[in-house]
């Protein structure tokens, strides 16, 4: 299988992986039109609804979170190959119902371009200020019965689903995707995640993780689809990678370590990183176009499919686009 290259363009990015401010709404669709020319496969986004507590205490301002869903649907009308992904919406944040509706009508504007990739969210903390009488709810459960609900709204004709936590009744959900399926992912890196990817999705979004701990988890995911009679290796491996590149790996080190992303990493080494080993060299992409290249083709052999939604150091949107059509120009030319 060719490798897939995406780039994570600015949704709900600023006060975690950038600084504030960072992205306007004029600098999405040039982004991802650059991404598009320089031959990239896809542009991805995360999803946020309100700022979380570190990001106040670091920042005075607020950050703009742009909604991913609306986000993709301006950036489908004015692409024409570009695949639009999620990784995450995070599901626990969501009705299902109203979520298999905005992913079916996005699939169907897009002409089939959608990849939605979902999970339970890394802050707990956002979920209980949408829902402060849910601070009991197992976030890992509601997604399980989400990603059940979602494939069956977008496959039947008439669904009810009386789950724990998912509930609702009778509900006919017109009209259906353009793809059949339409790719759903499980995003994150707990064992319970490699589980759900096997079991219940097309793919596997974990975050930051190195070669041979990629390797282990994709072996996890096809024993989890073996158990559900599922064919494990028809489910992308699909790893969220941080980028610093630069001329010499000097330059991209230096930049990477002051960077707002080498930040947000350290905010989530207690949550969503908590399992990983190593230093953050050996689970990134940081290095010169060279060295890069290389470190790609270690992935590769580890069982990566897709680079997804790579994060790109900068301190600007510039910066970032510089970034983006360095590694178009010197590292994407070695994969195709």
């Amino acid at each position: 299988m060719p490798l897939s290259f995406g780039v994570h363009i600015p949704t709900c990015i600023e006060g975690m992986m950038y600084p504030i401010p960072f992205a306007r709404t004029e600098d999405i669709l040039p982004t991802a039109l650059l991404c598009e020319r320089l031959g990239f496969d896809s542009v991805w986004g995360n999803d946020h609804m309100t700022t979380q507590r570190y990001v106040q205490r670091e920042f005075a301002d607020p950050p703009n979170y742009y909604e991913p869903l609306v986000t993709f649907a301006y950036v489908a009308a004015r692409t024409t190959r570009l695949r639009v992904c999620t990784c995450i919406l995070v599901l626990p944040m969501r009705h299902m119902v109203v979520a298999a509706k905005q992913a079916a009508t996005l699939d169907q504007l897009s002409g089939g371009r959608l990849t939605l990739g979902v999970g339970t969210g890394a802050y707990r903390e956002e979920y209980e200020a949408l829902f402060p009488d849910a601070k009991g709810v197992h976030r890992g459960t509601l997604v399980d019965e989400g990603m059940r609900a979602l494939r069956r709204l977008f496959t039947e004709r008439r669904v009810t689903f009386l789950g724990r936590y998912v509930r609702f009744e009778e509900v006919e959900c017109f009209p259906k995707p353009v793809q059949d399926p339409l790719p759903l992912y499980a995003g994150g890196n707990h064992a319970e995640v490699r589980r759900r990817a096997g079991e219940l999705g097309d793919g596997w979004l974990p975050a930051v993780l190195s070669p041979e701990e990629i390797r282990r988890g994709a072996e996890d995911v096809r024993r989890a689809a073996e158990r559900a009679a599922r064919d494990g290796a028809r489910i992308d491996i699909a790893p969220q990678l941080v980028v610093s590149i630069g001329r010499t790996q000097d330059e991209a080190l230096r930049r990477f370590r002051g960077s707002q992303l080498f930040k947000h990493l350290e905010s989530l080494s207690r949550t969503t990183l908590r399992e990983q080993t190593g230093g953050y060299e050996q689970r990134n992409l940081i290095g010169s176009p060279e060295a890069i290249s290389e470190r790609i083709r270690a992935y590769q052999a580890a069982g990566v499919t897709t680079l997804a939604g790579m994060l790109f150091v900068a301190s600007t949107v510039t910066e970032m686009q510089d970034a983006i059509e360095l590694f178009g120009r010197e590292v994407l030319p070695n994969f195709r």
